[in-house]
């Protein structure tokens, strides 16, 4: 047990992300030494973040603590703390169930831990970065307005909160002048940005603006809703060079069926409206989407129209899970759950299958073409890339061997040279 010493644990998404690097940066104003994701936590202190979106994320949050409890109990750690979704929404449960956490938070008064350790209230804001020094996550908002019928954010996160643009442009700077040149802004709902404010849609506005900062080389936006889309924001994306040519939008099905039983308040035909107009005002954009199967009330003719509808956008990226319940939700508390889970799991594997090949085809497309990329790290035999068309993590990579001579973070021009089903070859060799 290492004194003085917080592992954080972040379960869930990259919003999550930046509340463990602000907590992080907290604590080591006062003494601690913070450590992400370790394999083998063995500081005196443990705060898990856990992650309440759907019932997987959930198992997987309550088995981490579970796990921390234990190592706690063999006095391998001292004290156990949780904050994040999970606890927001079953606080009072999980203090019933896993009583050897010494404390409980929130999304939004995990600040409070530094107060009870040690009796500061400090609000000044402080972030330690936990991702690779050339790029990082910036949050411009939180919780969402939209309550779509299968999703328990709103229950957990509240209505939408919008940040003053200054705050994020100030926070821009900061992480510029520390050597981050690549930022992916990120919301629960990216262009509803601004409305809380002043009644408009201001994320066109927002990222204009943050392309003007000196020092920001890549922009690249996550998660745009498609109803009411800010068609302003294209003229930005297509404009500002910084600004990727790539936009993360759930559609999360396209028959109209589903989509109005979603609460989804948009139709097929503006679905596939959208699409034609993202491509022709942004040429060369890269859409990643998310897709569900599954919803209560799916027919085979409702997923057919989505395999048929996915065919036709060929999403560069793609990611797709079957439904599930989730109390509190409009589907959860009033629909039946009735396609059985191995229909569901036999469209999801369809959908996917039809996403591969559609890949294997969009990436191969790529031999020969020179493009930018990021070096993000080295691993085994080569370093690891990206272009503007991939964000970190969930995204293809770029591949290139370590014989040629690359430094992390630094941007380079390369020819892609062999690709497989997701990811690319590349040399510097051009």
């Amino acid at each position: 047990m290492i004194e003085k010493q917080i592992d954080v644990i972040t379960m869930g998404c990259s919003k999550n992300l930046v509340d463990s690097e602000n907590l992080m940066g907290l604590m080591s104003q006062y003494g601690y030494t913070c450590v992400h994701d370790s394999d083998n936590p063995c500081g005196e202190i443990v705060v898990v973040n856990s992650c309440g979106f759907i019932n997987d994320a959930k198992e997987e949050s309550i088995q981490m603590i579970l796990k921390m409890a234990e190592k706690k109990s063999r006095g391998e750690i001292r004290r156990l703390y949780v904050m994040g979704c999970l606890s927001q929404r079953y606080q009072k449960e999980l203090k019933k169930e896993i009583p050897e956490v010494d404390g409980y938070y929130g999304k939004f008064n995990y600040r409070q831990l530094l107060q009870d350790l040690k009796g500061v209230d400090d609000e000044k804001h402080y972030r330690m970065l936990t991702t690779p020094s050339h790029y990082a996550y910036i949050k411009i908002s939180e919780g969402c307005n939209r309550h779509c019928a299968y999703c328990a954010i709103p229950i957990i996160t509240g209505k939408h909160k919008s940040r003053p643009q200054e705050e994020i442009l100030d926070e821009i700077r900061t992480l510029v002048k520390a050597g981050v040149s690549e930022f992916q802004i990120i919301a629960q709902e990216l262009t509803y940005y601004g409305v809380d404010l002043n009644g408009k849609q201001q994320i066109a506005e927002l990222v204009s603006k943050i392309s003007d900062v000196e020092g920001v080389r890549w922009i690249r936006l996550h998660y745009a809703y498609p109803t009411n889309f800010p068609m302003d924001l294209l003229a930005v994306m297509r404009e500002k060079d910084n600004v990727c040519k790539y936009l993360d939008i759930a559609l999360q099905h396209i028959s109209d069926n589903v989509l109005k039983a979603m609460r989804r308040h948009i139709t097929k035909d503006e679905t596939y409206e959208l699409i034609n107009t993202l491509r022709r005002e942004v040429p060369g954009i890269n859409i990643r989407t998310t897709l569900m199967v599954g919803f209560p009330g799916e027919t085979e003719d409702d997923f057919k129209e989505l395999l048929e509808f996915t065919r036709w956008a060929r999403f560069e990226r793609m990611g797709a899970f079957a439904y599930s319940a989730e109390e509190g939700t409009w589907s959860g508390d009033k629909l039946k759950d009735d396609v059985p889970e191995d229909v569901k799991q036999e469209r999801l594997s369809k959908l996917m299958r039809v996403q591969q090949r559609i890949s294997e085809e969009i990436t191969a497309t790529m031999i020969g073409k020179v493009i930018t990329v990021v070096v993000d790290r080295q691993e085994g035999e080569y370093f690891i890339c990206r272009s503007e068309f991939s964000s970190p993590e969930v995204d293809p990579e770029v591949l290139i061997p370590c014989n040629e001579t690359l430094e992390i973070g630094k941007y380079y021009d390369v020819k892609i040279i062999e690709s497989d089903e997701f990811d690319l070859y590349a040399t510097t060799k051009i």
